[in-house]
């Protein structure tokens, strides 16, 4: 009787292990930065472990020179660790070639950036369609995929305009119709409302929170702690250490979803 009831527990054990390792899209586990310039050695980052959910909205924040955008050019396979290992959708990110490395970053991850980086003598629709050209994908699924990103974020009476047309608030919404043409597994955001006004940084973090809500996973760097309450968790870094975790979850001091 008793081992009967031993191995269901071990079976049941077993089983729920299995389920968290399938909804964990990332996990860092004694991630290391060092850059070495001058003799000098730097320790970006130290000893990181970290697992991101499939459809959980992660802050990351923390003083400037802390780490943030080091850690968000990992995650994005923009930099590899000097020490440590991640894992990317079940992916041994180490064991991957740079062609590899490559493809994942064009299907799998999103990025939005603070300075939006939409290439002036593109339209919108180009800016947009420009990296799903790298993909040997149809121009009708093309269009369809920009079209679809851009009226998800409002923008598409705007897809023949140029990025110096746009306020700084639509050209963030561009960059995120552009993150979002991909159908990415993540969403990486270094500071999306870093270079926007107060309105336009809250009309940028109800489209973010509105994808999540839709179950878009996404990883939000932030010195702002307003926009820390939209996430699910926050890791807060400290001279690249995380130094402490906070889950009171989105809405915290917004419940009813508004900012006043």
């Amino acid at each position: 009787m008793h081992a009967t009831v031993d191995q269901a527990t071990l079976l049941q054990t077993s089983a729920q292990e299995e389920s968290a390792s399938s909804q964990t899209l990332i996990r860092l586990e004694g991630t290391m930065k060092v850059f070495f310039t001058d003799e000098v050695e730097t320790h970006a980052l130290s000893g990181i472990h970290l697992d991101i959910s499939r459809g959980e909205f992660v802050s990351v924040s923390g003083p400037s020179g802390c780490g943030k955008s080091t850690l968000l050019s990992i995650l994005g396979l923009l930099d590899s660790p000097s020490e440590g290992k991640y894992t990317l959708n079940g992916a041994a990110v180490e064991d991957l070639t740079v062609s590899e490395r490559t493809r994942i970053r064009n299907r799998e991850i999103g990025f939005i950036f603070q300075a939006f980086n939409l290439i002036g003598d593109l339209t919108v629709y180009e800016n947009v369609e420009l990296p799903l050209t790298y993909r040997g994908m149809s121009g009708a699924e093309r269009k369809q995929r920009v079209q679809e990103a851009l009226e998800r974020v409002g923008m598409s009476h705007r897809m023949k305009h140029y990025p110096s047309q746009l306020s700084g608030g639509q050209q963030q919404r561009v960059a995120v119709a552009r993150a979002l043409a991909g159908k990415p597994s993540i969403l990486l955001a270094d500071e999306p409302t870093g270079n926007l006004d107060s309105k336009n940084s809250e009309a940028v973090m109800d489209l973010l929170r509105d994808l999540h809500r839709e179950g878009a996973t996404i990883c939000m760097v932030t010195h702002d702690p307003r926009y820390t309450q939209f996430a699910d968790r926050t890791i807060h870094l400290f001279d690249g250490q995380v130094v402490d975790e906070s889950t009171e979850g989105p809405g915290k001091n917004f419940p009813d979803g508004s900012w006043n």
